[in-house]
């Protein structure tokens, strides 16, 4: 398609013919003008989705995350429209005036509908073997997660089905829970380790998540969490387990991400919990993974306060995920960091408990506030971002649009990925979702269904009406 336009010069008028251009000069000329013909030469992209009823672009906050009481600027565009170019966002704005600037292999129209940049989920545990639905059972019956752990069961009931896991078991295991979860819209997705609690087995997790992100539309981002809990074989000796994972663990980690050719180490995590980590068993572990070079998170105060929320921002982490029981003075320290404060509203959820994350308090103190699932097998088998952003409004007393930004642009900083996923500025990943509601208010409003019509990644249609598409 090109279109022309005509411009003509003379001694008092100058027409600005609109760049790029091509002009060519026709054969005709008086002494009062010269005629040139000038066409315009449309870019070409990969995809132009418009008629989108609401376009959430998500802007950065000064380059990262939205903070404190700024949480919740949508970045609204009625009538929006995106070009994706090379996987990523050319450009985004009104529908009529991309259409006039960009000629796309592939148009979709969004009409009656919203988009939104891809969910990012920020903490799960996709890689386990089994399920725990009898746990759930007892729980029902009274007994807390605490005591099962301490009978036994919890996560050592899933550590004992996953160390017997080949790779490509647990690769198999993993991908129809990754395919309903991209099909619920999350286009990235931490997975951590942490069934394994000996060196061979937590390996053979890294190498499946690494296996199932190169073979996935979906991008994972590894943790290794060997630090998950104390296995029975070191029951009453945890300082023996820590120091398993200093000095061989962590070493290990380090030369299978090499030989896996990753970029960059995992995260590093430690469960930071009355009857897992204590706070000096879990700095000892977390300072030895950051001289080795990993980057940082840690689980903190899902159901007592020991400090590692602190602990967190001395140390420069990440993100420290959970954070339902924390103490004034660890959020003030929170809202004063670059750690970002994961909520994971499935959990409490999931195990019938009343508090959840204060989120309110975090906001108050300038925090950076995020969401993710914490889809496990035993607290929170949950795969779907729309159910965490409904809990998030009701619980967290989120308003739609803070629990969006905390979905997107402020998950995606809790995995240091805040310049390329999260957002649909320019420059960003071209992950989006079409999302079958008139208005993005509707995502926190209803809950039970599925609401993502097409999920885009790198500006390819991978998942379209619940189902992924084949690669």
């Amino acid at each position: 398609m090109l279109i022309l336009a005509f411009s003509v010069y003379n001694s008092d008028l100058r027409w600005r013919v609109p760049e790029p251009v091509v002009r060519r000069r026709l054969d005709y000329e008086t002494d009062d003008y010269v005629c040139w013909s000038s066409v315009r030469v449309m870019e070409t992209v990969d995809l132009l989705v418009h008629s989108a009823a609401q376009l959430c672009t998500i802007p950065p906050q000064a380059g990262g995350p939205q903070r404190g009481m700024a949480l919740g600027e949508p970045g609204l565009i009625a009538d929006g429209a995106v070009a994706i170019a090379a996987g990523r966002v050319v450009a985004v704005g009104a529908s009529r005036e991309l259409a006039s600037e960009y000629r796309a292999s592939r148009e979709i129209d969004a009409r009656g509908k919203v988009v939104i940049p891809g969910f990012v989920d920020p903490h799960t545990h996709l890689v386990w073997m089994g399920d725990r639905a009898a746990e759930f059972e007892q729980r029902i019956a009274g007994a807390t997660y605490i005591e099962i752990m301490a009978a036994g069961g919890g996560i050592m009931s899933t550590v004992r089905a996953t160390r017997e896991a080949t790779v490509a078991e647990l690769v198999a295991a993993m991908r129809p829970r990754l395919d309903r979860m991209l099909a619920h819209g999350a286009t990235t997705v931490e997975v951590k380790t942490g069934y394994g609690l000996e060196t061979e087995a937590e390996l053979r997790q890294l190498e499946a998540i690494v296996a199932l992100d190169r073979s996935h539309p979906a991008t994972l981002v590894p943790t290794f969490l060997g630090a998950h809990a104390v296995p029975v074989g070191y029951k009453g000796r945890a300082d023996a387990y820590v120091d398993l994972l200093v000095h061989e663990m962590l070493p290990a980690v380090v030369e299978k991400s090499r030989a896996l050719g990753l970029e960059r180490l995992p995260f590093c995590d430690v469960f930071c919990e009355s009857g897992a980590f204590d706070l000096a068993q879990s700095r000892r572990i977390l300072e030895a993974a950051r001289a080795l070079g990993f980057p940082l998170k840690i689980h903190v105060d899902e159901f007592t306060a020991l400090g590692g929320a602190r602990l967190a921002v001395e140390l420069g982490a990440t993100s420290a995920d959970h954070l339902v029981t924390t103490p004034p003075e660890d959020i003030a320290a929170l809202g004063a960091s670059d750690t970002v404060a994961v909520s994971l509203p499935c959990t409490p959820f999931g195990l019938g408990h009343c508090e959840y994350t204060p989120a309110r308090a975090l906001l108050e103190a300038g925090a950076a506030l995020a969401l993710a699932t914490d889809c496990n097998p035993g607290t929170a088998w949950n795969e779907s971002m729309p159910f965490v952003l409904a809990l998030a409004c009701r619980y967290l007393r989120l308003t739609p649009a803070q629990a969006l930004v905390a979905a997107t642009l402020n998950a995606a900083c809790a995995l240091g990925l805040g310049d390329r996923v999260g957002s649909l500025a320019p420059g960003y990943a071209g992950d989006l979702l079409i999302v079958d509601v008139p208005d993005y208010r509707h995502l926190g409003y209803r809950f039970g269904a599925n609401p993502v019509a097409i999920v885009v990644k790198g500006g390819k249609v991978v998942a379209a009406n619940g189902q992924v598409m084949d690669a």
